[in-house]
């Protein structure tokens, strides 16, 4: 069977003990070693692994031995508890003896936990899982972590006590961040607020949260926004310097005047629009945010908007122009623009 959103999650947080397998897929190896290790844990207990009740098996040894899934799915330990056996790194050569072990499958064996990359739909082993009847295939791709699984999270690291703008701060920073740092953070900001029981606010959030590549990004987006043309040229050759491409960037600043857009013409006025923006904007932002919306205006904001999609479409074009050039002369345009009056 197939479990995908949602579902998924909740798999993961609680698996099912009397399910024959789970094959975990998809391009990020991080995403998935995340979520086989949850798994792989919430099966077997925090002691699994010290009472021999996890088996790994590599890949290449399973090809030298076709036996082994099979050996140890059916091998009995000391210790009493479920059981699992990990396959890692899979790939369909191994769907034959995948498909022996979970055919001869009975209750009370162990657990079959498979782990690839990237498969394609046709693919033997997504196949197998998919079709069998007790057994789960979930693909892992590079969606942001839902608000489900954010909770979930919080959640193990022991945060219960989470204000609406510090939610807003963590749903931003798991966008931003890889799924491992994303927890990290989580890990060391239920650390941070160990022994305080008062509810965790945005400005704590910020103090624990790493330095990324995205901070430099806000930093040029606000610069431009702001009016200060001084700041964009070093600013973008720090980013250039980092890997951000120009149509990245342009995404980026077009993102970010929408929302301004949107506020400036909210009947509630510039707070209210930035209070409804979707995704929410993260705590730090929103006071600069709400100034930028009233000192542009609505039609300066228009024009804005106009520009960054002119120079979209000339970075997507055949034009032989150095791309972040091009962008960075789009974005002096619009600190210029910001500036007039």
């Amino acid at each position: 069977m197939k479990l995908t959103g949602a579902a998924a999650a909740r798999y993961f947080a609680r698996p099912e003990p009397d399910r024959t397998g789970l094959l975990i897929f998809g391009q990020d190896a991080m995403r998935i070693a995340l979520r086989r290790q949850e798994v792989v844990a919430a099966l077997v207990g925090p002691e699994g692994e010290a009472e021999m009740r996890l088996t790994r098996i590599a890949a290449g040894d399973l090809r030298k031995d076709h036996a082994m899934l099979l050996d140890a799915a059916k091998a009995q330990g000391f210790f009493p508890g479920p059981r699992v056996v990990l396959v890692e790194d899979a790939t369909d050569g191994l769907a034959p003896v995948v498909a022996a072990a979970l055919s001869d499958w009975r209750p009370g064996d162990a657990a079959v936990v498979v782990t690839a990359g990237p498969l394609a739909a046709k693919s033997a082993l997504r196949a197998l899982f998919e079709k069998h009847p007790n057994a789960y295939s979930i693909g892992i791709y590079d969606d942001p972590p839902s608000r489900e699984e954010i909770e979930a999270t919080l959640a193990r690291a022991g945060l219960k006590d989470v204000g609406r703008d510090a939610m807003a701060e963590l749903v931003g920073l798991s966008r931003d961040l890889d799924p491992g740092d994303f927890r990290q953070t989580v890990e060391k900001v239920a650390l941070y607020k160990f022994g305080d029981s008062t509810p965790l606010t945005p400005a704590e959030v910020e103090l624990c949260a790493p330095a990324t590549i995205e901070a430099g990004l806000d930093d040029l987006i606000h610069a431009t926004a702001d009016g200060r043309p001084e700041r964009i040229g070093s600013l973008v050759q720090r980013l250039s310097g980092q890997g951000m491409g120009a149509v990245s960037l342009c995404i980026a600043a077009t993102r970010h005047f929408r929302v301004l857009h949107l506020a400036a013409a909210d009947p509630g006025g510039a707070s209210a629009g930035i209070a409804r923006a979707r995704p929410p904007v993260i705590f730090k932002h929103r006071e600069a945010m709400q100034r930028q919306a009233q000192t542009w205006g609505l039609r300066k904001l228009e024009q804005a908007l106009a520009i960054l999609t002119d120079t979209d479409l000339t970075l997507r074009s055949s034009s032989r122009a150095p791309a972040m050039a091009v962008m960075e002369r789009a974005l002096l345009r619009l600190a210029m623009l910001g500036r007039s009056r």
